[in-house]
C-alpha cells in the first residue's frame, strides 16, 4: 500500500532546481505561486510522487520531503552541516538506530534532524545551543517537521558539562571544540565515537593534539568530503561548472579505557 498525502502532511512541491517549496498541507487552503494555484484539497489522499497541475496548467511534481530538503527549508541563520558531512558521521560515527548521541550546539536544528531520523524512536538526541535565540528557533524547527519525540534540548553552554552518560557519540560542531576532549571521554561508553566537524584546518589540528593526549582516544583520523554533479545530457555530459568542495574537517576517534576504568 502507497503512503497517501494527509491533511497535515508536508509535501515537497518540485517545479525545478530552483523553484521547489515544502507546505504543510491543510484541508481547504491552498499553495500560490507565480506558476498558479494548488488545491491541498486535490493532494489529500494522494500518494507521493504524482504530478499535478496548477490552475494557470504548469506540472509541478509532489513528493514527500526528503532530510535534504527539510535540512535546507530550516534556513541558514548559522553554517549548516552539509547532507554530504552529515551522511560521513552517521556512518564513520555508527550512529544508527537505538543510538544515544550528544550534539553541540543546535544552530538551526539541521543535523539534530538528522541524527533524530537515524537514531529512530528507540535512540535519543541530547543537543545542547548557548544561544537561546538559537536554542528557540531550532526547537520551532524541530517541531515543525515532527522531530522532537527523540529530541532532548539543552539552552546552555555545553562547556559547562555534559549531563548524560554512557551515550554512543558526540558531534560536535564548535569553535573550540578540543575543551571537550576530556569532557567527551567521560561520557562515551567504551569504543564509542567523537566527532569533530570544524571549518578551519587550524581548529583541526588543535581537536587532532588535543585527542593525542593521554591515549585516551584511538583511531584518531580526520576527512574531507568533497561533492560534484554531473550533468548527464545526451553527447554532452560533463561536471557542473560548480561543486561542494570544502565545507568542513571532520575528525574521528573512539575512546579507549585507561587506567582502571
Amino acid at each position: 500500500m502507497q503512503d497517501q498525502i494527509q491533511d497535515g502532511s508536508h509535501v515537497f512541491i518540485f517545479l525545478d532546481s530552483k523553484r521547489n517549496w515544502i507546505r504543510k498541507v491543510v484541508a481547504g487552503e491552498e499553495f500560490h505561486s507565480n506558476k498558479g494555484i494548488i488545491k491541498f484539497d486535490d493532494l489529500i489522499g494522494k500518494p507521493y510522487g504524482i504530478k499535478v497541475e496548477s490552475h494557470s496548467g504548469i506540472i509541478f511534481q509532489i513528493h514527500r520531503p526528503s532530510q535534504t530538503d527539510i535540512q535546507i527549508a530550516m534556513g541558514r541563520n548559522t553554517q549548516i552541516v552539509y547532507p554530504k558531512d552529515a551522511a560521513t558521521i552517521l556512518i564513520e560515527a555508527g550512529i544508527g538506530a537505538g543510538a544515544r548521541v550528544v550534539e553541540s550546539g543546535t544552530g538551526s536544528g539541521a543535523l539534530t534532524g538528522i541524527l533524530s531520523r537515524a537514531v529512530g524512536p528507540s535512540g535519543q538526541v541530547y543537543t545542547y545551543e548557548i544561544r537561546e535565540d538559537m536554542y528557540i528557533g531550532a526547537k520551532k524547527n524541530l517541531e515543525k517537521f515532527g522531530l522532537t519525540e527523540n529530541v532532548t534540548m539543552h539552552n546552555q553552554d555545553i562547556l559547562e558539562g555534559i549531563k548524560e552518560e554512557g551515550v554512543d557519540a558526540v558531534v560536535l560542531d564548535l569553535a573550540t571544540p578540543w575543551e571537550l576532549a576530556n569532557e567527551a571521554h567521560r561520557v562515551l561508553r567504551p569504543s564509542r565515537y567523537i566527532a569533530s566537524y570544524s571549518p578551519t584546518i587550524e581548529q583541526t589540528m588543535k581537536v587532532c593534539k588535543a585527542l593525542g593526549k593521554d591515549g585516551k582516544w584511538g583511531m584518531i583520523k580526520t576527512l574531507e568530503v568533497l561533492q560534484r554533479e554531473i550533468m548527464v545530457r545526451e553527447n554532452k555530459t560533463r561536471p557542473t561548472t560548480w561543486m561542494i568542495a570544502h565545507t568542513g574537517y571532520i575528525t574521528f576517534a573512539r575512546t579507549m579505557i585507561v587506567g582502571d576504568e
